[in-house]
């Protein structure tokens, strides 16, 4: 029989520990998938003691996990530690060196230091996996590097951050607000006591640079991506976006464009009866626009224990198989350098929301600084303003207009809505939200 393949594996939190049980499972499918066993023998974790429901008599125990890195009694290591420093970064460079192939959930690691790794997983002809970094169970990084390496892509974009669909959900369905619905997420531990790395988009940020890499061939680098979270979505654009056909989510979104590779991570109106807008709660979706054939959506749990420990084993069962890929779908010297694309230059449709003036000539004055900028309006629509308070005189108050814009400049709006704050016939900041054609 062919010999096992030795698993060492740091990090036993829920994954991790998740990991461990899948592979007892699965164990003896794995071998007739593998063509060999598939053996975790040594584990490092902060605590020894921790009940985690497996059984750790069996599993050898190294309290440094860069120690169990280099091993000479495992021959691939899994990395389940998180976070873009040591011990995590110590102990894949260890692996690499020493000449062991490495899998990997570490979205943070692989955006920071993800093209020095791959180098050096090239260098010493081991892999280097990390199907489980984005969108936990979603192959996505076999369909990109693997499965679609025939295709040229055009543009690939998606939900990459389930708290910020979960909340945006809530918000669309029970008219709940911002602060509400974050409260709410917490509570169910879908969101952090501190969740700016979420809703901030930074989490779906080095999600899509990971995506853009493997899609591009470009360097993995989350600096080169414009970067807008969810605070600034109320109600009132979730509801008018239903109005008209649309619904909000937080895509990333990567696409080739004359200028060069444009990566950007901001709230965008999608159409109701495209795939991506279906993709409610905490799921996760991918859509890839490749050539000669039509989009694909992937869909599926982009986080938890089981469905994250279902993309550790199967790059685990790849490596058992002898499966070797360049990480990130070609050489890593062969990845260019992806300078940040302006947002000035971006071209779309536009959703604008805005409180005018009641008052004579004001929609004129909006419609002539639009024009200016030649920008046309594909729809205006003009709602009633609420009730007068404190006795002021009715009519006299804001009134909430939205225009949904044909395919126009980033700069243009932008340089058209300043035009129009100067000319005082607003009240406030005007509303923005990119439309993302599918």
């Amino acid at each position: 029989m062919v010999a096992p393949l030795k698993v060492g594996l740091a990090g036993l939190g829920t994954v991790g520990a998740s990991v461990v049980r899948l592979i007892d499972r699965q164990r003896d499918v794995l071998t007739l998938r593998c063509g060999r066993p598939v053996e975790i023998v040594a584990v490092s974790a902060r605590s020894r003691g921790k009940d985690r429901g497996i059984d750790m008599k069996r599993l050898r125990w190294v309290a440094d996990p860069v120690e169990l890195a280099a091993d000479p009694g495992i021959d691939a290591f899994v990395e389940l530690i998180g976070g873009d420093g040591n011990p995590a970064r110590a102990a894949v460079t260890a692996a690499l060196k020493a000449g062991k192939s490495v899998v990997t959930a570490n979205k943070a690691l692989l955006a920071k230091h993800g093209v020095e790794l791959a180098a050096l997983a090239e260098k010493h002809k081991v892999a280097l996996n990390f199907e489980a970094a984005v969108g936990g169970a979603i192959p996505i990084v076999k369909t990109l590097r693997e499965g679609l390496a025939g295709n040229a892509v055009a543009r690939i974009y998606g939900i990459l951050n389930g708290t910020c669909n979960y909340m945006l959900t809530r918000m669309e369905r029970e008219g709940l607000s911002f602060d509400e619905c974050l409260k709410e997420a917490q509570r169910l531990g879908y969101a952090e006591a501190d969740p700016s790395f979420d809703i901030e988009g930074h989490d779906t940020a080095q999600k899509l640079s990971i995506l853009a890499s493997l899609t591009f061939g470009i360097r993995v680098d989350p600096g080169a991506i414009y970067v807008e979270g969810i605070t600034s979505i109320t109600t009132a654009d979730l509801e008018a976006a239903d109005e008209l056909g649309y619904r909000i989510k937080l895509l990333g979104v990567a696409v080739k464009t004359d200028k060069g590779i444009e990566q950007r991570v901001h709230p965008t109106m999608v159409r109701k009866d495209s795939a991506i807008a279906q993709v409610m709660e905490v799921t996760n979706a991918v859509t890839i626009d490749a050539e000669g054939i039509p989009p694909i959506t992937l869909v599926g749990p982009g986080a938890g224990g089981m469905a994250t420990a279902s993309a550790v084993v199967a790059d685990i069962a790849d490596i058992a198989r002898g499966v070797r890929a360049a990480p990130f779908g070609r050489p890593s010297a062969r990845l260019k350098v992806s300078k940040k694309a302006p947002m000035q230059r971006h071209e779309g449709g536009y959703y604008i929301r805005m409180l005018a003036v009641d008052k004579p000539g004001t929609a004129a004055t909006i419609a002539k600084r639009l024009a200016q900028h030649n920008i046309s309006m594909e729809s205006i629509v003009q709602r009633h303003s609420g009730p007068p308070a404190g006795g002021a005189e009715k009519g006299k108050g804001p009134v909430p207009v939205i225009i949904i814009t044909y395919a126009t400049t980033e700069d243009a709006v932008r340089k058209a809505l300043a035009a129009v704050q100067r000319d005082k016939v607003i009240s406030g900041r005007p509303q923005l939200i990119r439309i993302e054609k599918n």
